[in-house]
């Protein structure tokens, strides 16, 4: 740290420099910060002999930045800029109410994104913050106010509400099955393009063990795709890259949009599924407590609005 105390000019001269690199001008910076011009023009000297280049050509009632000038101009602009936004956040008043949520990326991008502006909508003043990982530990961090992760519901030292049934089924792009044979059994998925997610979670559900469960063998040699992100493995589907395992809830707005079809009508439903989860060491917060009643709120419009299976 000493030596980067070393190598950085004071703030004050970086400050009148931005100003006087924006305005063109020493006596209009000077206004801007409630300096004289004389001061102004000072701190610019110092910065200038600190640095050992120019960065004004000065002309009479005139100045132009040299070219090391507009070169420098860049970088601190950009940094003040960021060092002020970051200053700010960090001085928004106590009292405004803070809610961080975290959820895994499947949800965060497919379920909760979309609906998260009808939230902000409802409570305004609140500043929210999402936390999306696929790391349980980063979900229930100390400072996470409420979860939405996948499991059986037991996390020691959490509060754990079941939110989403674990229902999957295959899914694909109706391109995918242009001038295919129908699909008529879970059998025939053996010999189509499978498209897999590629994780650690020995509990996410996966093509061999849809398959198992609706008592078919997949063939260690078969034809798929393997990919370590969900919202991207849905994406390829979308482009008709092969045939997914679609979540239920997760992927109703592609099935409600035609963007994605279920080519056989066959499901797995499982002891897991979706829970709210919160710590039991503390009272939930009220604006935790808002976004739980909110989200069993859209998870019933979005049942009523779902179609048929």
């Amino acid at each position: 740290m000493q030596k980067l105390k070393e190598q950085l000019p004071p703030l004050d001269p970086l400050v009148a420099f931005e100003a006087a690199a924006r305005h063109l001008s020493f006596t209009m910076a000077a206004t801007e910060l409630n300096l004289s011009q004389a001061a102004v023009s000072q701190q610019i000297r110092n910065l200038e002999q600190s640095l050992g280049v120019p960065l004004f050509t000065r002309a009479h009632r005139a100045v132009q930045l040299s070219p090391q000038g507009r070169e420098f101009q860049h970088t601190v602009s950009t940094i003040l800029r960021q060092l002020a936004s970051v200053t700010a956040d960090l001085k928004v008043p106590a009292a405004k109410a803070r809610l961080t949520i975290a959820a895994d990326q499947s949800v965060a991008s497919m379920w909760l994104m979309p609906r998260l502006p009808r939230f902000q909508q409802l409570f305004p003043d609140v500043v929210v913050r999402l936390v999306a990982s696929d790391d349980e530990r980063e979900c229930l961090a100390d400072d996470i106010q409420i979860s939405i992760i996948h499991g059986t519901g037991n996390w020691a030292g959490f509060h754990a509400e079941k939110f989403i049934e674990e229902e999957v089924f295959p899914v694909c792009s109706p391109n995918y099955l242009d001038k295919r044979k129908p699909l008529t059994s879970p059998t025939c998925l053996t010999n189509e393009t499978l498209l897999e997610l590629e994780d650690n979670h020995w509990d996410w559900m996966n093509w061999r063990t849809w398959l198992s469960g609706n008592n078919v063998d997949l063939p260690t040699e078969h034809r798929g795709l393997q990919i370590n992100n969900y919202p991207l493995l849905i994406q390829a589907a979308r482009n008709a890259q092969g045939i997914a395992l679609g979540w239920r809830y997760l992927i109703d707005d592609d099935l409600n949009s035609g963007s994605l079809i279920k080519p056989i009508d066959m499901s797995l439903r499982t002891a897991f599924g979706y829970y709210l989860v919160w710590s039991d060491q503390r009272e939930l917060s009220a604006m935790a407590a808002a976004f739980r009643e909110w989200a069993g709120d859209e998870l019933k419009k979005q049942s009523v609005a779902r179609l048929p299976a």
